[in-house]
């Protein structure tokens, strides 16, 4: 596909949209369609101050085998939902179904307090500056979902 495709799906960060849930699931993962975004995001210059790379990516990245280069050099050929969902299946490490619905349960209800230390801390100073007074955190996802006010 052309770059100018590239640049008609990605989502304008930096003037006011967001990247899909964390929740919604892509190609069978959570968290796959929000890194998408913010991957097409970065390669059209929209993404303000959303980051593609960053820890909550790499879970998903991690988890599928794929590294963050290789998921956007196949982003950058302006490729669509579809085509990404499609192109995981066929690269993500090879797992049962039940090794998916586990890892993605599990994303849904990781708990801040079950994460690595260092994102704990970033968290600490993270949720009380940027989410409303008396908003509940009980999930990590929350944080974007109540910050990008889903919820």
């Amino acid at each position: 596909m052309p770059q100018s495709d590239l640049k008609s799906l990605a989502p304008d960060l930096a003037n006011g949209d967001f990247p899909r849930s964390p929740r919604e699931v892509l190609g069978g993962y959570v968290v796959a369609a929000r890194t998408l975004d913010k991957c097409r995001a970065v390669l059209a210059g929209t993404n303000g101050e959303y980051h593609f790379d960053c820890p909550l990516d790499n879970f998903f990245l991690g988890f599928v085998g794929i590294t963050a280069d290789e998921f956007k050099d196949f982003v950058a050929t302006g490729a669509d939902d579809a085509a990404v969902a499609a192109w995981i299946g066929k690269n993500a490490k090879a797992r049962e179904r039940r090794e998916i619905i586990q890892w993605n349960n599990d994303m849904r209800c990781k708990r801040i307090s079950e994460m690595p230390i260092e994102l704990q801390e970033f968290l600490e100073g993270y949720i009380p500056e940027f989410i409303p007074a008396g908003k509940i955190v009980y999930y990590w996802f929350d944080v974007y979902d109540i910050e990008e006010e889903r919820i």
